[in-house]
Parts: structure tokens; sequence; C-alpha cells
């Protein structure tokens, strides 16, 4: 669903939306990546994980997904009753283009001595090859709880594995994917808004490389960060993550300065993500009249897919969504 119709031209959609909505019963939900339009008319916006979590205990019958892929599937997993809707079926991302399920399960199957502790974003085959699914939320609350002499791979992203691993002092073998948003971050021209902005701490998320961790006053989710920015004692916060997320900062906390951390050349928009991009209100609307694209799992992949997650919930259901859902009013 990339073409939208040109006679939707005067429209207003916020409103054929919230019409929509009602005579659907459906629930709109908005990653903290997505379009600041969007964000302000979803019912929630947050992480992922938590995202499908509410939809699923929600009494709609339509979950529209305003996000990526692998987060609509991860909702039609936790709620197959439920009609999932994904404004763009295109809307993907780069850590699951990064593991393809074959690969995955030839990579298990050489280190059978292995547990499979994989990364949230990636598609519902490779959960349904693993063993625990781990948010950037949850993965520090289930990583400790896993004997020190138990062999791991962890994937796709081996960023945050290996951020895991410096803090643990662990060896987890990690899967040689990255997310194309936190890779473009330049450290050069970190240092040089640094330097602009003498004192103001630095919030990154851990899907970053090394040298822009290593800058970092904070490392988390992007709940975290959100959590971090409001207890933010100064007036001016370095943001090392999808800059969309710095909306919801903007809409709590109106008198302090956020600044997306800079691309190579200092003001690219190298570090807005492609995917989240796709979705539009003329897609989402769309999307709500036909109620396509649709997302279908089937039943044996999804019960094995939902398999690592529940195992997730029960090792970290204190800490998977911690602050991370705001309910709009």
């Amino acid at each position: 669903m990339s073409a939208v119709p040109t006679n939707l031209a005067g429209l207003d959609l916020r409103a054929e939306i919230d019409r929509l909505r009602r005579e659907k019963n459906a629930v709109i939900l908005a990653h903290y990546y997505q379009r600041p339009e969007i964000q302000d008319l979803a019912d929630y916006i947050g992480d992922s994980l938590e995202l499908s979590r509410k939809a699923a205990a929600s009494d709609a019958e339509v979950i529209a997904f305003c996000g990526v892929k692998f987060m609509a599937e991860t909702a039609k997993i936790l709620a197959p009753e439920k009609t999932v809707i994904l404004p763009d079926v295109n809307a993907g991302c780069s850590l699951e283009d990064a593991c393809p399920p074959e690969a995955f399960k030839a990579f298990r199957a050489a280190h059978p001595d292995h547990i499979a502790l994989t990364y949230i974003n990636c598609s519902t085959e490779v959960k349904a090859l693993s063993d625990i699914i781990v948010t950037s939320s949850s993965a520090e609350t289930i990583l400790a709880q896993i004997p020190r002499d138990q062999k791991i791979i962890f994937g796709p992203d081996r960023h945050l594995g290996g951020y895991l691993n410096r803090k643990f002092d662990r060896d987890m073998l990690l899967w040689p994917g990255v997310c194309i948003v936190h890779e473009a971050f330049s450290e050069t021209e970190l240092l040089k808004l640094k330097a602009q902005h003498p004192g103001a701490p630095v919030a990154a998320h851990p899907e970053c490389p090394p040298h822009i961790i290593d800058h970092a006053d904070y490392v988390g989710s992007t709940s975290g960060i959100l959590g971090y920015a409001k207890q933010l004692p100064g007036d001016t916060l370095i943001v090392a993550t999808e800059p969309h997320i710095i909306h919801q900062m903007e809409l709590a906390l109106p008198g302090k300065t956020f600044i997306g951390a800079p691309g190579a050349d200092g003001n690219c928009n190298c570090n807005i993500c492609p995917y989240m991009a796709l979705n539009t209100l003329e897609k989402l609307y769309l999307a709500l009249r036909d109620l396509t694209p649709q997302v279908h799992i089937e039943e044996g992949l999804r019960l094995a897919a939902k398999k690592s997650l529940d195992r997730m919930l029960e090792m970290a259901s204190g800490s998977v969504g911690r602050g991370d859902l705001g309910a709009r009013s």
C-alpha cells in the first residue's frame, strides 16, 4: 500500500479516522518513532511490545498498528482473534531483514549448546526459532537470570548484544545485524554538538554502536530515554535515537530543549527511520476503511513464536514496557 489515491484531497482525515475508529471498534497504536500527526491521534503511544499487550487486553476488535511489520505481527501473536492492520505493508525493519529465518536456523544448528536470546526486532519465524525474546527494557533483567556458564546466541542486533556483553561481562555469540538508524550517528558530529552545548547530557539507545554509547550519560530503551528526559535537572538533552520521540518530550516538557544527535554531515535526516516514515494519515485512513493490509500468521507458527514471548513475560514481567505506555486523554 504505497500509492495513495488522489481523491483523498480535501478529506478531513482526522475526523474520518475518528469516525472509522468508532465504527470498526478499533484501537490505534503508535510507536514513538511515528510522525507527530500519527502520535497525536493514537489511542496509545509507546514501545512495541507494551502496545501489543495493551491492545490485546482491550475490547477492540481491530488493532491499527502504526509501526513496522514485526510489531503488528507481535500484536497478532498475542491477540489472534483480533483483526490487525498495518498502514503500509512495506514498513519493515533493517534488523529483521538482517536475520533471515533459514540462515538463523542454520546458525542455531551449528551451535547446539547455545540458547537463543533474541531481540524482539525480528520476524515471527525467527521468534519461533528462539528460546527467549527480549526487549531493550527487559534484556538486562532476563540476562541476569541466565547462568553464566550457559552459552548464548544473541541476535539480530550486534550493538545491543555487545552492550550487554560489556555491561555483564558475558560472551554471547552475536548475530551481525544492525539498525540502520542507530548505525548512522556520527561520533565526530556528536562531539561537536557536545562542545556547542557544554554540560548537556546524552541519552542513547543501546542499538547505537559503541563509539556513540561511550559518550552517553544514559543508555536505555525509548521509554527509558523518555523517562530520563522527564527527570532531567538541566534544560538541554542530546538524544541519540530516532528523532520522532522528541515530539513526546516536547509535549511533556515544553520548557526544555531536545536536540537529535547528528549523522555524518551534521544535519542529515539519515537518523529518521525510513520504514516508520512509510505510515501516513492517508494510509491509516485507507487501512481502517478497507481493513487491509491485514496481518495473518499460521496457527502453528504463531504458537511456536508465542512460546518465546511468554518466556520473556515470565522472566521479566516487571520490566517489560515499564513506563513506556502513554494513554491519550
